[in-house]
């Protein structure tokens, strides 16, 4: 008797700039799934979709308009306005979709989309792919464990260079909302959230000194847990540090890494540890008094890891097939959206600033 043959998913890329060409590739190696289109309005992604044998569509509802031929899924890699717009396609014809983060542009969008979503039941997984990283699922059981005890201090960095040809080739990058608050914190901001639970108010300041562009430089902000624990986080675009996660987790190979370098360190009553070198530190259970006189057990944690964009893949098959929950949703990545906002109000206005508030 032979074993029926495993469904193979037909998916849609929308949007084919250098995150939808990825996704591709992925899309291509993965057994699970096949590319049966590429939805893009520019003149070199019909000749790229020409290129891979898949139809071409310059607009989902062009996409959507073939009859009885619609996809298992899309993934959306346009730029940030077009996720809301794009989603609520996949909504309104019952395709499940994966949004690249940021889920929105603005939370009103955002909250659009939620209120959607609660009615019509069609799933969607936001694309912080860090989720899926085998080094913060790692790190994630080991807090919740209780290993680390109660969670006190927590300090973030993404520290590193953008070199001058990155605001050549794109002059918005010089301007407000082109600096590194909205491009990157967003996603150590999902990380912090994903390890040590929400974030209740954020107080931040930030500095154009180095470039004396329209849009900050480097900022540092100061963070209360919803838990109680409190924390501080650096972000900076210019400076010459290897203290950022794509330079010491390894995860993206197009960065030079830094492995024995960490950008989050977590410490408990009990215990702490390092991410993702994944070294803790814990007092032994040999009744000596713990102190700092007393010494520390040292050990990294095991590991084995993992490609999280692949991950990602893998489990929005499940998610279509309908044999997994999303593993961050559209209202979850939603408040990594507004954690963001919370900085940027402080930057602004001098104050702390309470996330209930914006809610």
């Amino acid at each position: 008797m032979s074993l029926k043959n495993p469904r193979v998913f037909q998916l849609a890329v929308a949007g084919a700039g250098l995150i939808g060409r990825r996704h591709i590739e992925l899309i291509e190696a993965n057994p699970r799934t096949q590319l049966c289109a590429v939805v893009d309005p520019t003149p070199a992604s019909r000749d790229f979709a020409a290129g891979l044998g898949v139809a071409h569509f310059e607009s989902l509802d062009a996409l959507f308009a073939q009859v009885g031929n619609k996809p298992d899924g899309v993934i959306l890699a346009t730029p940030n306005h077009l996720h809301v717009p794009g989603a609520l396609a996949c909504a309104q014809h019952g395709v499940p979709a994966i949004i690249e983060k940021p889920v929105a542009d603005t939370l009103s969008a955002g909250r659009q989309l939620v209120a959607t979503l609660e009615k019509s039941g069609v799933p969607m997984l936001v694309g912080h792919h860090r989720r899926h990283s085998s080094t913060l699922q790692l790190a994630k059981r080991a807090i919740q464990s209780g290993q680390l005890g109660r969670v006190v201090t927590v300090m973030g960095s993404a520290q590193f260079y953008k070199p001058d040809s990155y605001f050549e080739q794109g002059a918005w990058r010089k301007e407000a909302g082109g600096g590194p608050i909205l491009i990157n914190l967003i996603h150590e901001m999902d990380n912090l959230r994903y390890l040590c639970g929400e974030i209740e108010s954020v107080h931040a300041i930030a500095s154009n000194a180095v470039r004396h562009f329209a849009v900050e430089d480097s900022a540092v902000m100061t963070l209360k847990f919803a838990s109680g624990a409190i924390g501080t986080f650096t972000l900076s675009d210019s400076v010459a540090a290897p203290r950022s996660w794509e330079q010491t987790s390894g995860e993206n190979t197009a960065y030079p890494r830094y492995p024995s370098e960490d950008c989050y360190f977590i410490a408990g009553t009990q215990g702490s540890i390092a991410v993702p070198t994944l070294r803790t530190w814990s007092y032994a259970k040999d009744g000596k008094e713990p102190g700092w006189w007393t010494p520390f057990v040292e050990q990294v944690l095991p590991l084995e890891a993992v490609d999280p964009l692949a991950a990602q893949l893998e489990h929005f098959c499940n998610l279509i097939e309908g044999k997994a929950e999303p593993i961050i949703t559209v209202s979850d990545a939603l408040q990594s959206l507004l954690t963001v906002e919370a900085v940027r109000q402080s930057i602004a206005t001098g104050k702390t600033v309470a996330l209930q508030d914006l809610a």
